[in-house]
């Protein structure tokens, strides 16, 4: 079954809404490439699906950023061919903590239009578990997570306990502050602090800080690929495992 035959099925006008873009957008990102063509429903009606919606999500997000659509065109094109939209929600929530969004305060009815769903309270708490939004005093009023808000709202029906998504976050975040202040040392002592004792003149000083700065999507990107990779490799051989004949004699 194809992306866009799952669960979720948009015309233009919905994938708009639902991404918080125009219409005219949607249909530009078409033009250029960034978005692949929908597929065509009843009286050849586009219908769009949760990889367009993400896509859409991963365009705007590095648009944000600063990115180039030049930029954004060869950034997707590194992204691996059999990424599902599960994949580019990750890759969103990544992009979206180079520079973290202030968080927005937003209605229950505008949460559920942005997630396209009516929400329990039991899928609130998961949610809020996962980062995604916070409560407020108001029951009927939240803060979300622009960037983990898409992602959030994919994992809402994946079979996983309050308790494990919690663990799982609080792994995530304790890996992934290693990961940068290893990598944050690493560039410091090896890369910044020769350059800065060999007395640069300014403007090449201002140039280098800016391509530091160009080095931080680089590097989250090869990130979450090496993590997707190896969150393969794991499942495979526990699959393997799994499916393997007993070796032990009855």
């Amino acid at each position: 079954m194809s992306e866009v035959a799952a669960e979720v099925r948009l015309t233009v006008d919905e994938l708009a809404a639902r991404a918080g873009v125009t219409v005219r957008t949607v249909r530009f990102y078409g033009t250029k490439g960034l978005l692949p063509p929908p597929e065509l429903g009843p009286r050849r009606v586009g219908l769009y699906g949760a990889a367009h919606l993400d896509r859409l999500g991963l365009i705007e997000e590095l648009q944000r950023q600063g990115l180039t659509l030049a930029a954004i065109e060869r950034y997707l094109a590194n992204l691996p061919q059999d990424s599902t939209p599960m994949d580019l929600a990750i890759h969103r929530a990544l992009v979206a903590s180079w520079t973290p969004e202030a968080p927005e305060a937003v209605s229950r009815a505008q949460l559920e239009r942005r997630v396209g769903r009516a929400l329990s309270e039991e899928q609130l708490d998961r949610l809020a578990a996962m980062g995604a939004l916070e409560r407020t005093a108001d029951p009927e009023a939240f803060r979300v997570d622009p960037g983990l808000l898409p992602l959030g709202a994919r994992i809402l029906d994946v079979p996983i306990p309050l308790e494990t998504l919690l663990a799982a976050r609080a792994v995530l975040l304790e890996h992934s502050r290693a990961t940068a202040h290893e990598l944050h040392r690493l560039f410091r002592e090896t890369v910044w602090k020769p350059y800065r004792e060999s007395e640069p003149e300014p403007a090449e000083l201002a140039r280098m800080k800016d391509l530091a700065g160009h080095i931080q999507p680089m590097v989250a990107q090869a990130l979450v690929t090496a993590f997707q990779r190896s969150l393969r490799e794991e499942l495979g051989e526990a699959a393997r495992g799994t499916d393997s004949p007993s070796t032990e004699e009855d």
